[in-house]
């Protein structure tokens, strides 16, 4: 369970990258857009390692000792059995429209894993590691930790808590590939599950398909803002923090 070179790299950069956002004074704004970049996506995948840990921890207390020989308690990403939907393709979705997605990453024995509650629970401790991840950092916002910091920083933070819980709501949503279905499906019939499984990994890109669409778009992130609201962290400032994060644009 020692943290791997690889994770504490990118803990390192996270550090870094924040430390200039706290003293970013504005002078150059390629620099601050840089900072912002790397302080969110560097966060973004602490987060991403720490929600295939709590899978892969909950699946060993659970019964599946196979996690140990793979590695996967090592928060190492290039252990994980599935780079496409662990890393490259939530990367892409939270690059293109701030839309981030865990899960899919760990290859779990679930026949190992005793009785349909812990097989319930190994799926749905992913987005609740998203959800205390936000709750957290969002304590650090509203409690005055940051008090000293920059407006810069202070957003991308902001934009960081946002991603958090853009994560937990998506992942709990009841479709298959996602760990809302991982919940619920240990206790659906035996015919419906086969029946589905064909078709499971189409249901993401069909979820992210919705998501373009403006009237879905709207509802969902009016949810999310009213999370985030209720956190005390402000969603304009979260805009500004992904506006930041778009240096491209």
């Amino acid at each position: 369970m020692r943290p791997s070179p690889v994770f504490l790299a990118i803990v390192a950069v996270c550090v870094a990258s924040g430390w200039y956002a706290w003293h970013d004074d504005g002078t150059s704004e390629p620099a601050t857009r840089t900072s912002v970049f790397l302080l969110v996506m560097s966060g973004w995948l602490v987060s991403l390692c720490l929600h295939e840990f709590a899978h892969a921890f909950a699946a060993l207390r659970s019964g599946d000792h196979s996690v140990v020989g793979k590695g996967y308690l090592t928060l190492d990403p290039l252990k994980y059995s599935d780079p496409l939907l662990s890393f490259i393709l939530p990367t892409v979705f939270v690059l293109l429209g701030g839309i981030p997605l865990s899960g899919g990453a760990v290859y779990l024995d679930r026949g190992a894993i005793r009785g349909r509650a812990r097989n319930s629970l190994v799926s749905a401790v992913g987005p609740l590691t998203n959800a205390v991840l936000a709750g957290v950092l969002a304590l650090l916002l509203s409690s005055g930790v940051v008090d000293g910091a920059s407006a810069t920083f202070v957003a991308a933070f902001s934009f960081l808590i946002q991603l958090q819980v853009i994560a937990a709501v998506l992942n709990l949503l009841p479709v298959p590939g996602l760990d809302g279905y991982g919940v619920l499906e240990p206790w659906l019939p035996f015919e419906f599950r086969r029946a589905i499984a064909p078709y499971a990994p189409y249901a993401i890109l069909f979820l992210f398909a919705l998501l373009w669409s403006p009237s879905v778009n709207h509802y969902f992130y009016d949810v999310v803002d009213h999370i985030t609201d209720a956190l005390d962290v402000s969603p304009y400032l979260a805009n500004d923090g992904y506006r930041l994060f778009r240096f491209w644009s």
